[in-house]
C-alpha cells in the first residue's frame, strides 16, 4: 500500500526511526540513568527514588540473580507484581542478567498461573506477598525453582517500609496467609546482591527481552516473543510521535495502568525512562480517592489511561478540583475512547486525548492520533514512524481506500513469533512477513485508520482482552452444565462485560452457583457478570455454536 499517511504527519515528525540507537534496553536504561542521575525516577508510596538509585538497585538485584541463584542468559523469570518500584528493579535487574521477563497478572488464579508458568518454562518468580497464597497453590504443578517474595513497602526506606508493611499485613489485612518452603525475602535478596559482584552480560539487539502473553489473534493464550530491538523500536516510534511536546528530564507522569500490560510497560515505563520522566506509581487504581490524593501532590504533565478510567475521574469532584495547568499530554489506549468522555476530559483538564491503537504482537503501538489534531475524532490515527500497513480481504489481496479489510502490519516493532508455537505463527503471519491483526479497519484518503470491528469473538472488559474459549472451558467443566457460549455485552462502565449463555444439565443450577464457580477459576474481569439459561444454543448445520447469533440477537 502506498504510504499516503506520511502526507498527514505533523511537521517535524520523522517518517522513519532508527531502531538501533541503542544495542539493548539495558544500554538505553544506563544512558538515561546516567544522564538524569540526580533526577527523581519513581515515587512509590510517597518515597522517591532517583535514576542513580534505580540503576544501582537494579544492578544489585541482577548480582543476586547471577551469583546466588546462578541464573544464565536466556532463562525465564516471571514478575507477578503491581505498580510498585520493585517491578522496575526486578525488570531491569533481570535484563542485566540476560534473562527473559514473563509478565504475569497478579490477579490470576492458580489455574491461570500454572498454564502461563509451564508454557514459559519460568524457573524463578518475583511475587508480591499479597498474592503469594495463590502462587502457593500453583507451585506443585510448575517447574518454578525459586520464589522471591516482596512486600509493598520493601523499597520505601527502612523505617517507612517497616511501618507500611505492618499496616498492610495487620491493619488492612491485605496479605492472606501463605507458606512457601524456601521462599526468598526480597530485602534479603537485595542485601545479598549489594555484597556480590555484578557481572554485565553481553546482550544483542535480537535477544529476547519479553515473553508477553496474549490471546493473540486466534484466542488461545500464547507468549509473544519480543526482543530488545522490538521494544527499542517502539520506544523510538513513541518518542518521534509525542517527543516534540515533551522536555527530557522535566516531565512528571502518572502510572496507573498495570506495568504487566504491554501498553503500560512500553509507554509508562520504558518510553518515559528514555526521556527521564518522573513516574508517579499507583499500585491500587481501584482506590479512586487515594489515587486523586496522590496525583494532587505532583504537577502532572503526562497522563496515560483508558476511557473507563478517564470517565471515572471526570466524574470525581475531587479530581475536577485539581490543578491541570501543567498537563501537556493525555494518551489513551487499550479500548476505544468514548467521544463524550474525551469531550468531558478536555473540558475538565484542558487536554485533548491522543488515541492510539496497538496489540501485544507489535510491542504494542501501531498507530496514533496526530498531535496536531484540534478536535477528537473516532479514528485510531495514523501509522507511526517506520510502520507499514496493508488492508486486505479474506484472500490476502489489498483492498481499495475506503473499503473494509483486515489490518496487517509490518515494522521493526513486530514480534518474532509465538513462543514454541509454529502452528500459530503460520496463522498470524503472511508468507511475506505481514502480521495479521484480526481487526477490521478502513483507511481514508488522508491515511487515517478507522476500526470497524475487533477480533471476531474477543471481549474487551475495561481494556483487558477476554477470550470466550477460555471462559467456556471453565464453565463447561461444571458438572451441572451441558453447553455454553460466551459473548461480550455492552456495558456503560466497562465497555463490555462477559455474558454466558448456558444450557443446564441439572435444573438445580443457578446463576449464583455458576458465577461462584467461575470466581474460583478465573481472574475477576473474566468472570461472567450476566448469565442466561437457554433450552438450546443456536448452531450451524454442522453443529458449531454460533456466538454471532447471540451477539446480534441477545436474549
Amino acid at each position: 500500500m502506498e504510504k499516503i499517511w506520511l502526507n498527514s504527519y505533523p511537521a517535524g515528525c520523522a517518517h522513519d526511526i532508527n531502531p538501533d540507537v541503542y544495542p539493548s534496553l539495558i544500554a538505553m536504561f544506563e544512558d538515561s540513568c546516567q544522564k538524569f542521575a540526580l533526577h527523581p525516577a519513581l515515587s512509590n508510596l510517597g518515597s522517591v527514588m532517583t535514576y542513580s538509585e534505580l540503576l544501582q538497585k537494579s544492578r544489585n538485584f541482577s548480582a543476586f540473580l547471577q551469583n546466588h541463584l546462578c541464573l544464565k542468559k536466556g532463562q525465564r523469570i516471571a514478575l507477578m507484581l503491581p505498580n510498585v518500584a520493585q517491578y522496575h528493579v526486578s525488570f531491569f535487574g533481570a535484563l542485566y542478567a540476560g534473562l527473559v521477563v514473563v509478565n504475569i497478572n497478579p490477579l490470576y488464579t492458580a489455574r491461570e498461573l500454572i498454564g502461563q508458568l509451564n508454557d514459559s518454562g519460568a524457573e524463578v518468580i518475583v511475587v508480591l506477598a499479597n498474592f503469594a497464597h495463590v502462587l502457593q497453590h500453583a507451585l506443585p504443578e510448575t517447574r518454578v525453582k525459586h520464589v522471591i517474595v516482596t512486600e509493598v513497602g520493601d523499597l520505601c526506606g527502612f523505617v517507612k517500609s517497616v511501618i507500611v508493611n505492618f499496616i498492610v499485613r495487620n491493619d488492612q489485612k491485605q496479605v492472606p496467609f501463605w507458606n512457601i518452603f524456601g521462599a526468598i525475602n526480597f530485602k534479603k535478596a537485595m542485601a545479598l546482591g549489594k555484597m556480590s559482584r555484578f557481572n554485565p552480560v553481553p546482550i544483542a539487539a535480537n535477544d529476547l527481552a519479553l515473553l508477553q502473553y496474549t490471546g493473540g489473534t486466534t484466542g488461545v493464550s500464547k507468549g509473544a516473543m519480543i526482543t530488545h530491538r522490538n521494544l527499542l523500536a517502539n520506544i523510538e516510534q513513541a518518542c518521534a510521535w509525542i517527543g516534540g511536546k515533551l522536555t527530557p528530564g522535566e516531565e512528571t507522569s502518572v502510572t496507573i495502568l498495570p506495568l504487566y500490560h504491554i501498553f503500560s510497560l512500553t509507554i509508562c515505563c520504558l518510553t518515559f525512562i528514555r526521556i527521564g520522566a518522573f513516574q508517579l506509581l499507583i499500585a491500587n487504581p481501584r482506590d479512586l480517592p487515594g489515587m486523586v490524593n496522590k496525583i494532587s501532590k505532583y504537577p502532572i504533565t503526562i497522563f496515560v489511561g483508558l476511557t473507563t478510567l478517564f470517565n471515572s475521574l471526570v466524574n470525581s469532584a475531587e479530581f475536577r478540583a485539581l490543578d491541570f495547568s501543567k498537563l501537556k499530554l493525555t494518551v489513551a489506549g487499550g479500548m476505544a475512547v468514548n467521544p463524550h468522555v474525551a469531550e468531558k476530559w478536555r473540558e475538565v483538564t484542558g487536554s485533548m486525548i491522543l488515541e492510539g491503537y496497538g496489540l501485544t504482537e507489535a510491542s504494542p503501538i501501531v498507530s496514533m492520533t496526530p498531535l496536531t489534531q484540534e478536535a477528537f475524532i473516532s479514528s485510531i490515527g495514523l501509522p507511526v514512524s517506520s510502520t507499514e500497513i496493508s488492508i486486505r480481504d479474506d484472500n490476502g489481496a489489498e483492498v481499495a481506500i475506503g473499503e473494509e479489510g483486515e489490518l496487517c502490519v509490518r515494522g521493526p516493532q513486530v514480534m518474532q513469533g509465538y513462543w514454541q508455537r509454529p502452528d500459530e505463527n503460520s496463522k498470524v503471519f503472511y508468507p511475506d512477513g505481514w502480521l495479521r491483526t484480526g481487526d477490521i479497519c478502513v483507511i481514508d484518503e488522508k491515511g487515517l485508520l478507522y476500526l470497524v470491528d475487533r477480533k471476531k469473538d474477543m471481549i474487551v472488559v475495561a481494556g483487558y482482552n477476554v477470550y470466550p474459549t477460555e471462559v467456556e472451558m471453565v464453565i463447561s467443566s461444571h458438572p451441572m452444565v451441558h453447553e455454553v457460549a460466551v459473548v461480550g455485552e455492552t456495558s456503560k462502565h466497562a465497555g463490555e462485560v462477559v455474558k454466558a449463555y448456558v444450557v443446564k444439565k441439572d435444573e438445580s443450577l443457578t446463576k449464583e452457583k455458576l458465577i461462584a464457580y467461575c470466581k474460583d477459576r478465573l481472574t475477576s474481569y473474566k468472570v461472567p457478570k450476566r448469565v442466561e439459561f437457554l433450552k438450546e444454543l443456536p448452531k450451524s448445520n454442522v453443529g458449531k455454536i454460533l456466538r454471532r447469533v447471540l451477539r446480534e440477537h441477545p436474549v
